[in-house]
Order: structure tokens, then C-alpha cells, then sequence
């Protein structure tokens, strides 16, 4: 049976190492999506670079509400001594006791829509930066947006948990456990649009040692249907360095998609590769 393949590179416009690696990884022909921030320094950069080099990348928006600054006013999710975005253990533990506005959710959710529709990009779905709209208090306004913007896909960061991952079935479980607090916010027209998303998968690819050989045992055992796997790729730069420690890895993951195993295990014809605007 024929599969659909979203490959996906996150974190597009973090720096522009990362800009480097995804599009490399594009022009080898096995990333056919990428999900790109709007309120980091490599944004304007990446947002040039699809429009100029990428026009078949499928690109969306990977929501960022725990780095850096917001792109609107929004007291309840960033420090008041900073103007930065709280990190994500500060979010989780806000979103935890009832504190996040869900009209700031909602109101830099549409602003970082917003700044991707200023650049000529429509987006083809939307996740987020470290899974933060998996969280009670961020789901529902983060669909809703979505939903006003016409994006028709929404991540469910829902990995499948293995027994011969036990750190990523561990952060797997906590994703579920938060999804389904979640969930209960989520209106009719919201858990449709959720209900939309491919299986999703790469969790376990975060950090491994051989990144290649665990991407070809994915295509091996993709579930019926389209399949989401979610990548990272990316050179170090000093940009990167200062906001973030997944570094050498991401050099791994661009090595992985460029490989010669996964070109030819995509040849085998069984899966085909799309992006989320072909599904």
C-alpha cells in the first residue's frame, strides 16, 4: 500500500545555521516541509530563501512562545523584568496553575500567523517550538487561531512510545498525558481540525547516534495513511549556540537526510513524499 511522507524540518528561521542545513536538506530532495519561527533573528533570511530557492516546500508555522521576544503584548506568557518569552518549565508550570491567558495565546498566536502572511507565506500547518501548544491553556486559543487563519493541519505531537527508547517514551507519555489535559478546552471545531493530522513520528530520532539508520527503520514500518516524521536539521553557528544545546545533533540529521540510504529507500516506490499542502 502507498504511503504518504511528510518529512518536516522544525525550527526554520532560528539561525542561520539552521537555515543552511534545512535547505540542504531540501535540495537533496528528502525534506518536502519545514516549519519556520517568525520572531527569531534568521527569520527574514528564511522567509527570502523559500521564496527564492524553496517554492515546492511546503512551509508552516512553528509557534514559538518560549524563546525570545513576543511579537505583541502578552503579560501572561512572557517575564515583565526581561520581555522574553518565559522558557518552556516556566510555561508548563503557568499553564499547570491556571495562569496563562488564554486571549495572549490567542493574540501572539495570530501575530506570528500574521508576520509569515506579511512575508507571502501561507501556511500549510502549524506546530510548535519544544511541543508548547501540547499544554492545557494553549491548545484551545492556538487552535481556534488555526482555525481563523485556515491552516489545516495542527500538530499532534502523539509519538508511539518504544521500549527500546525509555528517555524518549518517557518525554512520549508526558506529551500524552498533557494532550489529553488539554484536549478537554478543545471545542467541536477545533478537535476536528486536530483530528486532521497525519501520524506523527521522530521523537526518537532527537540525539540518536546513528539518525540515518533509525529514519529508514521508520519508513520501514510506517503506519496506512500519511505519516508526519518530525526532524530537527541544522549547522551550529554562534546564533544557535546562544539560544539553544541542540547543536552538533542537528549537523547529524542534515548528514542522515542527505544520506544515500534514505534516497534509496524512498526509491523503493512504497511511500511517496508530500507536503502537508498535498495531503
Amino acid at each position: 500500500m502507498m504511503r504518504q511522507l511528510v518529512i518536516n524540518a522544525d525550527d526554520l528561521g532560528f539561525a542561520p545555521g539552521v537555515n543552511r542545513g534545512i535547505f540542504e536538506a531540501y535540495q537533496a530532495g528528502t525534506l518536502s516541509s519545514a516549519s519556520m519561527m517568525t520572531n527569531t533573528v534568521a527569520f527574514a533570511e528564511a522567509a527570502e530563501l523559500v521564496t527564492a530557492r524553496a517554492p515546492r516546500l511546503g512551509v508552516g508555522l512553528h509557534l514559538n512562545l518560549v524563546s525570545g521576544r513576543p511579537l505583541s503584548v502578552v503579560p501572561t506568557l512572557a517575564d515583565p523584568r526581561t520581555g522574553e518569552f518565559h522558557s518552556l518549565a516556566e510555561l508548563a508550570r503557568r499553564a499547570a496553575a491556571g495562569y496563562l491567558s488564554g486571549a495572549d495565546v490567542r493574540r501572539e498566536c495570530d501575530a506570528q500567523l500574521g508576520a509569515l502572511a506579511k512575508a507571502g507565506i501561507r501556511p500549510t500547518h502549524l506546530d510548535s517550538h519544544r511541543h508548547a501548544h501540547a499544554l492545557p491553556g494553549v491548545l484551545a486559543p492556538v487552535v481556534a487561531s488555526a482555525l481563523a487563519a485556515g491552516v489545516r493541519f495542527v500538530r499532534r505531537p502523539l509519538d508511539r512510545p518504544q521500549l527500546g527508547h525509555p528517555i524518549a517514551a518517557a518525554k512520549m507519555l508526558v506529551l500524552h498525558a498533557s494532550w489529553r489535559a488539554a484536549l478537554g478546552s478543545v471545542d467541536a471545531p477545533g478537535r476536528a481540525l486536530l483530528a486532521r493530522a497525519p501520524h506523527f513520528r521522530g521523537i526518537t530520532l532527537q540525539g540518536a547516534p546513528n539518525v540515518s539508520g533509525g529514519l529508514v527503520a521508520l519508513l520501514d514500518h510506517l503506519p496506512p495513511g500519511a505519516t508526519e516524521i518530525m526532524l530537527h536539521p541544522g549547522y551550529d553557528d554562534a546564533v544557535l549556540a546562544a539560544q539553544d544545546p541542540y547543536r552538533l545533533e542537528r549537523e547529524r540529521e542534515v548528514a542522515a537526510l542527505c544520506s544515500p540510504e534514505l534516497r534509496a529507500r524512498l526509491a523503493k516506490g512504497d511511500v511517496r513524499l508530500v507536503s502537508f499542502a498535498e495531503l
